[in-house]
């Protein structure tokens, strides 16, 4: 790992600048611009961590720094989860510059961040703070905007991972990966204590009844669905604030967790999408739990597990992003 410290000319708040190596070597130049921008407007201290262990210890020792991400999604994704083992989420707000590839920044785009590097640094130095939701699982670990858990398991990135897709990614999905001992994954109530419930059944005429506990509120429209080529299922049980979604006894393909963005976010509510051969299942809850032999899962794109039990719950607002100020803002 190296650091240093740069003074600058100004600033109200000092910023530690968290690089992600990948980024670094994917492009430099744009790690370079941030880094030239932030210094201008600030007094920073530099670090580029390249183990969990090692960006506990920066984190631990910052002060009143504010941690400022220049990297991928995944890069955030890991700060927040080191923030969170050290119950530390809501204290400052955090700043991103992305930097990578289009995929890997999908999430920075559905926030609101500014992807250019130049507006991106601007922001963090003179934007303000918005509180977002978070996903949090029982094993410890963050989801900035969702999981998914597939009848296939998890896919496999191809090709020779680096930066903090290797050793670090490796031991922070491993981290997950415990297994938690079988037992009953019932959550409690929401919010409002109920679900909302859309539901799609197919196909039309022969479809038999879907077994599931609560009051479906309405059913959108009945149509017939075909799976997709290669899919395969699992037998999972999910449930969402208590309520049955999906059990053993009948095959899930999919089940697809995400956080709302724009003007939904911060609600307290995750979105969630439950596949079945020829049925198709929408709900919100404020939990959801999945229980079974063995599955992985991806959390924001990364693999983890196989485990036999995890519950996803939102905090809602824990932390907070550094965001441009909008024009109608006061």
């Amino acid at each position: 790992m190296s650091s240093l410290s740069t003074p600058a000319t100004g600033g109200p708040e000092p910023l530690l600048l968290l690089l992600d190596p990948a980024a670094r070597q994917s492009d430099g130049e744009s790690v370079r611009i941030a880094k030239d921008v932030l210094s201008g407007g600030a007094d920073v201290k530099v670090a580029c961590p390249e183990t969990p262990s090692e960006l506990d210890r920066v984190l631990s020792h910052r002060g009143r720094r504010r941690p400022v991400v220049i990297g991928s999604d995944l890069a955030l994704q890991r700060v927040l989860q080191a923030l969170y083992r050290q119950r530390e989420l809501g204290a400052d707000p955090v700043g991103l510059v992305p930097v990578g590839r289009p995929e890997e920044l999908a999430a920075a785009r559905a926030l609101g961040v500014p992807v250019a590097p130049v507006a991106a640094a601007r922001a963090v130095l003179a934007g303000a703070a918005r509180k977002l939701d978070l996903l949090v699982d029982d094993g410890g670990g963050v989801a900035l905007g969702g999981v998914r858990i597939s009848g296939g398991g998890t896919r496999r990135p191809g090709g020779r991972p680096g930066g903090w897709r290797s050793l670090w990614a490796k031991l922070a999905a491993a981290e997950q990966a415990t297994a938690l001992t079988p037992g009953r994954t019932g959550a409690g109530a929401g919010p409002e204590g109920r679900v909302t419930w859309t539901t799609r059944l197919g196909p039309v005429g022969r479809a038999g009844p879907i077994e599931r506990t609560g009051p479906i509120e309405r059913i959108e429209r009945i149509e017939r669905i075909e799976p997709a080529r290669g899919e395969h299922s699992a037998r999972l049980r999910v449930e969402a604030d208590g309520r049955l979604l999906a059990d053993v006894h009948r095959p899930v393909r999919v089940v697809q967790v995400t956080l709302p963005c724009g003007a939904a976010a911060g609600e307290g509510v995750m979105e969630i999408v439950v596949r079945a051969p020829g049925a198709l299942l929408r709900a919100r809850a404020a939990s959801i739990s999945v229980a079974g032999r063995g599955f992985g899962y991806e959390a924001d794109g990364r693999p983890v597990g196989p485990v036999r039990a995890r519950t996803w719950t939102v905090h809602a607002g824990c932390w907070g992003l550094l965001l441009p100020v909008t024009q109608d803002a006061p």
